[in-house]
């Protein structure tokens, strides 16, 4: 596994962030070891759920998961707010860091992630493939 820390500064965009930082190393099969910072405004789906929430407040990032590449990827987040009540949902673009958002990346050599579409679910899907480094 090779690791990669990032922190991204106030004002960063979370999901953009991560994307760009996907294409700038070329990553090809990575995932969220661990996330912690906080949010001034957030843009979060939740399951089955078609509209995106959006909420103006001062957040803490309770976990960040997700598999991504330099293709796409697909990040669920968990956040609390000054009374502690705890939201979590897809990811979207619209998360913007308050103070820090401190990630470790890992990535796995020799594999590649791809959206694909799935039949079944009717949504892109993670689809893994090997490959020769």
């Amino acid at each position: 596994m090779i690791i990669h820390a990032l922190r991204l500064l106030p004002g960063s965009d979370l999901k953009k962030s991560l994307l760009l930082l996907a294409k700038e190393k070329e990553l090809k099969a990575a995932f969220i070891l661990t996330c912690v910072g906080s949010l001034e405004e957030a843009a979060i789906r939740m399951a089955g759920a078609g509209e995106v929430k959006q909420f103006s407040d001062k957040l803490e990032i309770l976990s960040l998961s997700g598999t991504f590449s330099n293709r796409g990827g697909h990040f669920h987040i968990c956040t609390s707010d000054k009374n502690g009540r705890v939201c979590g949902g897809h990811l979207m673009e619209g998360c913007i860091v308050y103070t820090t958002a401190e990630i470790v990346i890992g990535e796995a050599p020799g594999m590649e992630f791809r959206r694909a579409e799935d039949i079944e679910t009717g949504f892109k899907e993670l689809k893994i493939t090997p490959i020769k480094e």
